[in-house]
């Protein structure tokens, strides 16, 4: 099942992708896709009443795409969590997993535009698995545990200012919790759809030239160990994003570093979890 989201920014109608093609309305469900509705079974209940024919039909030509999921309480992220990026940009591979967070109003549509920040000259692009909580996660026993927290999965591009990131301080977050810096979705596609989190191709071209192409096979700390290891350091709410990790092919690893300019367009897919396009303009 993919879930979504339509409208001008925080105005947005809920909606369900189905199977057949078409859009259905979740309106008379809920206000938004929120913790609140994902800790409340709100998967489920779409789940009957799409089953049950008793969503009305929504047409989604002309309409906005918003993030999945509204207003999540934090945004988790997971550096250098793939061997060939982690070899790209110099740094050793991590024996545990490198936590950092992200401002959660970076959040925004996966075809929204994205704002280079004024005096940015390093502004780069990161193509990610986002790992959607739909369940409290505080203590989890062993990673076995991670499948039942997680709501979803969509595509995330963590996108990240380098200089600002790793020369104007110590720690990461000037350089990731910069506006419009991740865009999400265009779905939460729920777990039995998306199968195994661990066999999904990941992809970004800039400008029509393909720069990442890899797969979540290659990962460091697969999805459960990341869920798994998050909850013994924090309580992780529905609702709550995790961003886990960029294959090689970033700018900062790529000769002559082709940073993003005002008018590029940045486009990326995972497998089974759609498309996004963003155009770069300066904020």
């Amino acid at each position: 099942m993919k879930v979504m989201q339509l409208g001008d920014p925080g105005a947005e109608t809920p909606a369900v992708l189905a199977e057949d093609g078409r859009t259905y309305a979740l309106s008379g469900l809920t206000m938004r896709v929120d913790g609140a509705f994902l800790a409340g079974g709100g998967i489920e209940r779409v789940r009957r009443e799409l089953a049950a024919g008793a969503l009305p039909e929504l047409d989604p030509a002309g309409l906005r795409v918003g993030a999945p999921v509204a207003r999540p309480g934090k945004v988790v992220c997971i550096g250098l969590n793939y061997r060939d990026h982690a070899e790209e940009t110099g740094a050793a591979i991590p024996p545990r997993p490198v936590v950092f967070m992200k401002d959660p109003a970076t959040v925004v549509g996966p075809y929204d535009d994205v704002l280079i920040p004024r005096g940015s000259v390093k502004t780069d692009w990161e193509v990610e698995l986002a790992v959607v909580i739909g369940r409290r996660a505080r203590y989890l026993a062993d990673p076995s545990e991670a499948a039942g927290v997680i709501a979803g999965y969509a595509v995330s591009n963590d996108v990240s200012e380098r200089e600002f990131q790793l020369e104007f301080s110590s720690q990461w977050d000037l350089g990731k919790s910069c506006e419009t810096f991740n865009p999400l979705g265009p779905w939460l596609v729920t777990p039995d759809e998306v199968g195994d989190p661990q066999a999904l191709g990941l992809h970004l071209a800039v400008n029509g030239e393909q720069r990442q192409s890899g797969n979540t096979k290659h990962m460091i700390f697969d999805v459960a160990h990341v869920v798994w290891y998050l909850s013994q350091y924090m309580v992780l709410n529905p609702g709550d994003v995790i961003n886990t990790g960029t294959p090689a092919g970033v700018a900062l690893g790529l000769p002559h570093t082709p940073y993003l300019r005002a008018g590029d367009t940045v486009e990326l897919s995972i497998d089974g979890l759609g498309t996004q396009r963003q155009t770069l303009v300066n904020a």
